[in-house]
């Protein structure tokens, strides 16, 4: 065993919750694992998964003891949680997170972390488009990028125990400013979720096209948007709400790009529509020489990131 912590608390058993709770087991990375989640279905699913070694829908009550804890929640709970965790944390433990907007976050739990605790909001690039406690699986952290958006006055030492146990789930661990981070998943994960939301909801909107034509002639491009738009919602709607700064700018740009495309369209620029258009296919090349994808067929393959 590889022990790295006597007791994790994990707050918030979805997904990430779930997968974390998999691998801390497979590795051997805690003696105790305890899981909270407000549900009581939800709760009682994430025992009878095995997912830890003891359950509570208190989070106060879980974090007691606990040398680490990762609230996996969506972001806009996360002011919540940490008024209902602060009273009970150890000195010397560390509080991080998984949230996808860290500006937000760190506005929202630092003031409520007592002194003594080591706060590190992080955020980890892995997920699927399923949810809850039955979606997570081992093995959904190796080879992903987890960031770290470190506060001021972060302690050094409690730094380099979160990134030994990141890089233990087999994750690249990378620091960056809060802002700077919210920009770049402004723009290689929020924005392609929102247009596969809003791609998705103009397919259903549709008049002369019928529900049975999307759905039949669905293997194309529309069928990878709707992966993306079955996201979780609560989850998304908090991202857009706590990060809407950056998304808004990186929306305004989109648009722009758009409507340089569609002037391209209307006057029949086929030089200006093949620049772009190979343009755009090299950053695939690159996606997938940076090991971030594999050069396969796609149609009927799994993703990297979905379970086997």
């Amino acid at each position: 065993m590889n022990v790295q912590f006597d007791r994790i608390a994990l707050i918030g058993i979805g997904l990430i919750g779930s997968s974390l709770a998999h691998d801390i087991r497979r590795l051997g990375l805690a003696r105790e694992i305890v899981v909270a989640t407000r549900s009581a279905d939800t709760l009682k699913r994430a025992e009878e998964l095995g997912l830890g070694d003891r359950y509570t829908t208190s989070s106060a009550d879980a974090v007691e003891g606990a040398d680490l804890v990762i609230v996996s929640v969506p972001v806009g709970a996360s002011e919540s949680v940490a008024k209902e965790i602060a009273a009970s944390l150890k000195p010397g433990a560390i509080v991080t997170d998984v949230g996808s907007t860290k500006a937000s976050v760190i506005a929202q739990m630092q003031p409520h972390i007592p002194a003594g605790v080591h706060f590190i909001p992080g955020h980890p690039l892995a997920g699927t488009e399923k949810s809850g406690p039955d979606a997570g699986f081992p093995g959904l952290f190796e080879s992903r990028w987890c960031i770290f958006t470190p506060v001021a006055g972060t302690d050094e030492t409690a730094l380099k125990r979160l990134r030994s146990f990141w890089e233990a789930l087999g994750s690249k661990v990378d620091e960056m400013d809060a802002q700077h981070h919210d920009k770049v998943l402004a723009i290689v994960s929020h924005l392609p979720h929102l247009i596969a939301y809003n791609i998705v909801g103009t397919a259903d909107d549709l008049e002369t096209v019928t529900e049975s034509e999307v759905i039949k002639y669905s293997a194309s491009g529309f069928r990878d948007f709707t992966r993306l738009a079955a996201s979780d919602p609560t989850m998304w709607r908090d991202v857009c709400l706590h990060n809407r700064d950056a998304i808004l700018e990186m929306l305004a740009r989109f648009s722009e790009d758009l409507a340089y495309l569609q002037r391209a369209i209307r006057w029949g620029e086929g030089d200006k529509i093949f620049e772009l258009f190979t343009r755009t296919r090299a950053i695939r090349r690159s996606i997938v020489q940076a090991g971030q994808d594999v050069d396969a067929p796609d149609f009927g393959r799994p993703h990297p990131l979905e379970k086997k």
